[in-house]
């Protein structure tokens, strides 16, 4: 494992991808220059394929790593100096490298919902697919996270002091506002708005007074299950697309087809056809746990899915959740 400032390489058994020939060209001469350097990288990243037993990304050369960093710092720092002044006055919530984030974004987008087409017709082999597809994913995500680390500290810090991030002052303010009386000092609201937000990462599993690897991943889902209008580190972003773009289609109940909607209600009576979940995922994980014999992998399937559905912003209190939380718990009882 290579190792420098603000930045890892991890070894892994596919070869690191060697820093791509320029010339003269500048990659930050502009935002499309910027994206041919950049993009061969995260195909090398989040697609090629890898053996590695810790289930790492494979990596790309340091020399690589650190022109994408260079490249990133200067790109940035270009549109800071270009900058006019009147165009701020004109677009006061401009940030300089939004067109960059963006594109990271349609990116994910596009990649997820290319494995959503690679998803199996059979439902029972559905949880085998999604479980190493989005270990990959995820660990391509938290690969391309620290690659762009500069993009998270210049551009998302920002954005999320200027009120755009996953909680935003509009979320809690009614709530706040409640318990807010005319001679409350500033000091006053201010702590009532992190109660707030301590009450939203509770949702995620945290507790105040947890490690600070508890709160990250807490605030990494949290930030997974906001809107995509929400400004949110690049692993979250990630994360994000894998719900919106995998999951949330996977978990959809097929809406029935007809004119009206009172010829086509289901009948009181029930039936085999009629009963049990309708969403692909749903069935999937009816098959999983109602399967009569316990096994390891059923219940390593289980927990994983449990886990990549947090990771990704599903809720505590949907249904599926729910559901695979309790047979994972009930399960670490018996053994």
């Amino acid at each position: 494992m290579l190792k420098g400032k603000g930045k890892e390489v991890a070894t892994s058994h596919s070869p690191a991808m060697l820093n791509p020939a320029t010339g003269s060209a500048n990659p930050a001469a502009s935002l499309s220059a910027l994206w041919a350097y950049l993009h061969p990288a995260l195909e090398h990243i989040m697609r090629s394929p890898t053996n590695d037993p810790n289930g790492k990304a494979p990596s790309i050369d340091v020399g690589f790593y650190s022109g994408i960093h260079s490249a990133c710092y200067n790109y940035f720092t270009a549109q800071s100096d270009v900058a006019n002044a009147a165009t701020r006055i004109l677009e006061p919530n401009t940030i300089n490298g939004n067109d960059l984030y963006e594109r990271l974004d349609k990116y994910f987008a596009d990649s997820t919902c290319e494995l959503l087409l690679g998803t199996p017709h059979d439902d029972s082999a559905l949880i085998h697919y999604i479980i190493p597809c989005f270990n990959r994913y995820s660990a391509g995500a938290q690969s391309v996270n620290r690659l762009l680390s500069y993009v998270n500290r210049h551009y998302v810090k920002r954005a999320v002091d200027e009120d755009k991030g996953w909680l935003r002052l509009c979320d809690v303010l009614e709530a706040v506002t409640k318990t807010v009386v005319p001679d409350d000092t500033r000091e006053k609201i201010t702590k009532r708005l992190r109660e707030k937000r301590l009450d939203e990462l509770r949702k995620w599993g945290y507790e105040e007074g947890d490690s600070a690897e508890l709160l990250a991943a807490a605030e990494a889902s949290a930030e997974a299950s906001s809107p995509p209008d929400r400004v949110v580190n690049i692993v979250s972003l990630a994360h994000r697309r894998f719900r919106t773009n995998f999951f949330e289609p996977l978990l959809a109940v097929p809406k029935m087809k007809g004119k009206s909607k009172a010829k086509h209600k289901a009948p009181k009576a029930s039936g085999p056809s009629l009963a049990g979940p309708k969403g692909r995922l749903a069935r999937a994980v009816k098959e999983l746990l109602e399967s009569e014999n316990f096994d390891e992998q059923r219940l390593d399937l289980a927990t994983s899915l449990a886990k990549s559905l947090k990771t990704v912003g599903i809720r505590a209190d949907h249904p599926l959740r729910k559901k695979l939380d309790k047979f994972v718990a009930s399960a670490a009882e018996v053994k």
